[in-house]
């Protein structure tokens, strides 16, 4: 969470030069040819479903970064946030079992004080664009847990962040490509580390060793990094509602961390899909 707010930070001084979703690209871009380059996935070894699903979470995760930016660019940043926190929020509450949904109960209020999205005004396109990006987080999170079970290491992340490197190509680089310059190309090179190489490998790791509810209610802790950026980067002081918003936060995230443990699965193993034979009715 340090990692993608401090990436959003930096990534402010693209903005002017090739807008959000620009931005958006460049990092997705980087990112995914990095980890082709280091990884050097090998896809023919994964089985069927574990190749399906690195390919549904590299569009996936183009998806959440590119709606997330397009509704930042017209919407208040605490709206669109709210508003996309509607994704991990909706995934703790259906995943969550009795007692363990009081967490993301008690999130969502912390959420709303920290983001006050009552102070920004409404741009129906903005939001039709943050909850896009909330139903493409909650997909990211079932799909980076399925993608992390099935491939070992982080070679799952090796081809699905090419993928979403290449649908943000062919959906927002044409528009871009002429304001391109060394400087830009190479500062998204090193912004693709900040963010999402190293976070989003963080979090697969994550998502090993925790429950989807969980997880989704300890991403409700963003918000408060965010609020601590500000501070120090920005000098930007919290009001009172924010405050109690951090604290109520931090409170849900230590509760879904002690009680949401998962059970270890099984170790993934890779598989050559052409030569290992498949039992009767094995999809």
């Amino acid at each position: 969470m340090l990692c993608v707010q401090l990436g959003l930070a930096a990534s402010v001084g693209l903005f002017d030069r090739v807008g959000p979703e620009g931005a958006a690209f460049l990092r997705l871009a980087w990112a995914g040819l990095l980890l082709l380059v280091l990884v050097r996935p090998r896809p023919w070894t994964f089985t069927r479903s574990g190749l399906l699903a690195c390919l549904a979470l590299g569009v996936t995760t183009a998806g959440l970064t590119i709606f997330f930016m397009a509704a930042v660019a017209r919407l208040p940043l605490g709206t669109a946030s709210a508003l996309e926190f509607l994704g991990p929020l909706g995934v703790a509450v259906v995943r969550g079992a009795g007692g363990k949904r009081l967490w993301p109960a008690i999130a969502a209020v912390g959420v709303l004080l920290l983001t006050e999205p009552w102070h920004g005004g409404v741009d129906l396109v903005g939001v039709a664009f943050a909850l896009a990006a909330a139903v493409c987080w909650a997909a990211y999170i079932l799909l980076t847990q399925r993608v992390g079970d099935e491939v070992a290491g982080i070679r799952g992340l090796a081809v699905s962040m090419p993928v979403a490197g290449i649908v943000a190509t062919l959906v927002v680089g044409p528009s871009v490509f002429g304001s391109l310059t060394w400087d830009v190309v190479l500062a998204g090179l090193g912004l693709a580390i900040l963010l999402p190489v190293v976070p989003f490998t963080l979090e697969m790791l994550a998502l090993r060793r925790l429950t989807t509810a969980a997880f989704g209610t300890l991403m409700c802790l963003e918000p408060a990094f965010a609020l601590i950026v500000g501070i120090v980067a920005l000098h930007q002081l919290p009001g009172f509602g924010p405050v109690v918003g951090i604290v109520l936060v931090v409170i849900a995230g230590i509760g879904a961390e002690r009680s949401g443990a998962r059970t270890p699965a099984e170790p993934a193993v890779e598989h050559d899909v052409m030569a290992v034979p498949r039992a009767s009715g094995q999809p």
